[in-house]
């Protein structure tokens, strides 16, 4: 397990560009953000005024050098096992107590794995469910919840889920994956509704594949040219198009859209 690390801020990230207090901008925790779709988010965010707190697992190295590249003020890194519930706990409480609040999470933290289940065992099948679920799933819920209680106090507050359109059309390769994704759509939608009376609103996006180090291996691979036709503008999202659109539901988007699960695919899969 590793422990909550609070990452010294750099000097240069330190620097006040302007007159506005740190504390009127905008604090937005974004779980693991040291590479691919976290990091992107992070830079659209803080180049739009926010400040980052920036969660890693394992990538300390990537986390600190994210945190010294954001532009802006007041950034910092948190190191956390958010599979264990008391440090997802401990996370919020330190970004809260370290940077004055917590205005947005971002619960982007996610793995995966394939696997043919006419292929493995038993103990493989019930390991990978477990193991994916934890970190994709009941971290997020741990998260959303303990976040939750201090946007209350604070008189509110936004989440966004970063999902998968494997939530909807299936993926008999990572049916775990896919179940993780659909039970965060559909956790959000619960809390969008629980939680619109305390001004707390929930976004949810749902990326196809993506050019990011977790998909670089298939995207390579053989299968990479038939994943890339199966949009009709030719190839995947890029981790900056994705980042922005999390951007936009955690600085711009109206309340009203709370609830809603926003598609960026590129029309490689369609729902009505």
């Amino acid at each position: 397990m590793i422990g909550i690390y609070l990452g010294e801020v750099p000097t240069n990230v330190l620097t006040t560009k302007s007159d506005t207090p740190m504390n009127q901008s905008p604090v937005i925790l974004i779980t693991g953000a040291s590479g691919g779709v976290g990091q992107a988010a992070a830079l659209a965010c803080a180049t739009d005024g926010a400040r980052i707190a920036v969660h890693y697992h394992r990538n300390q190295a990537a986390a600190d050098a994210l945190c010294a590249s954001l532009p802006g003020a007041g950034h910092r890194v948190y190191g956390a096992d958010i599979t264990d519930p008391s440090m997802a706990e401990s996370l919020i409480q330190q970004v809260v107590a370290e940077m004055g609040q917590l205005d947005v999470l971002v619960n982007n933290a996610g793995i995966s794995a394939r696997c043919d289940i006419t292929a493995i065992d038993y103990a493989t099948w019930q390991e990978t469910w477990q193991r994916i679920l934890e970190t994709n799933l009941t971290a997020a819920a741990n998260l959303s919840f303990c976040a939750a209680q201090q946007m209350i106090k604070s008189g509110g507050g936004r989440m966004i889920n970063v999902s998968s359109r494997g939530a909807f059309r299936g993926e008999p390769l990572m049916p775990w994956y896919g179940a993780s994704k659909a039970g965060m759509n559909a956790m959000g939608q619960s809390l969008a509704q629980a939680l619109g009376p305390k001004n707390i609103y929930i976004y949810t996006v749902a990326p196809g594949f993506i050019e990011t180090p977790m998909a670089a291996a298939i995207l390579a691979s053989p299968e990479g040219d038939g994943i890339r036709q199966q949009s009709p503008i030719g190839r995947v999202a890029q981790a900056e198009e994705v980042g922005e659109t999390i951007r936009y539901l955690a600085l711009e988007a109206p309340t009203f859209m709370t609830g809603g699960i926003i598609d960026i695919n590129g029309a490689s899969y369609l729902r009505s």
